[in-house]
């Protein structure tokens, strides 16, 4: 197979289209927020470092997930679990960026990612160790013990110690922020349970016959919403939060 196979998208492919538009979404959303961090006061500067790096490690995954989907027409599920395993944990991190200031220690951020990680290895676990032709009790197991984890981060986005930190913070901008990155949580990381359980075995495949083919679209829909959605509230609190200092 040559280049030109491999970039050509078939015209009703809704899959290899968000593969490549998510691709090219993730990549200029990294660069936009490289570029920003020297309009933002040096206390956001992590904070957007960080959103650039979610865009750009996952802009890198892309661009080779793309070319395996169309190159294979198989879920490139291994590239795929190693880019949330990194870019997973540095979304959680921006919870305890952002709360620093009012008190946030470190131990709030390794039990982020730790939840994080543990979401993420039972996913893969119970998506790529599936037997052949697909075992619900299988998927079902390591969905709920993925749900653990995923129910934790969001408690303590909308009730526990980020949600309290977050309360105590003088600054508006960091309240209405976290709430908004609690909102993600709650509504955004809510679509890959969709893909997940529209792999072989799953509910939504054993119910409604939806094939392994809708796992990347709702996937490639989910990242796009999240990462750089992530990227878009944590820069809207960088830069109104450094805009009123400079006009203080």
């Amino acid at each position: 197979m040559n280049l030109l196979d491999v970039l050509i998208i078939p015209k009703d492919d809704a899959v290899a289209f968000t593969f490549f538009t998510g691709y090219m979404a993730m990549l200029a959303a990294a660069i936009f927020f490289f570029f920003e961090r020297s309009r933002v006061d040096d206390k956001w500067k992590t904070s957007l470092l960080v959103s650039g790096l979610i865009t750009f490690i996952a802009a890198v995954h892309y661009y080779y997930m793309r070319d395996y989907y169309v190159a294979t027409g198989e879920n490139p599920t291994s590239l795929r679990y190693i880019d949330w395993t990194l870019t997973v944990p540095l979304m959680c991190v921006e919870f305890y960026l952002l709360t620093k200031a009012a008190g946030a220690k470190l131990s709030l951020l390794w039990k982020l990612i730790i939840a994080s990680v543990w979401m993420l290895v039972a996913g893969y676990i119970g998506e790529a160790f599936n037997p052949e032709g697909g075992d619900s009790t299988h998927s079902v197991l390591w969905g709920f013990i993925s749900t653990l984890g995923y129910l934790y981060i969001l408690y303590t986005a909308w009730f526990g110690e980020v949600a309290q930190l977050a309360a105590a913070s003088d600054n508006e901008v960091v309240k209405r922020g976290v709430r908004i990155l609690a909102w993600f949580v709650l509504v955004g990381w809510a679509i890959y349970p969709i893909g997940y359980m529209c792999m072989p075995g799953g509910w939504l495949n054993t119910a409604f016959g939806w094939g392994s083919e809708n796992v990347d679209l709702f996937y490639n829909i989910a990242d796009a919403i999240n990462k750089i959605g992530f990227g878009l509230v944590v820069y809207n609190i960088a830069i109104t939060s450094s805009k009123k200092v400079q006009t203080a």
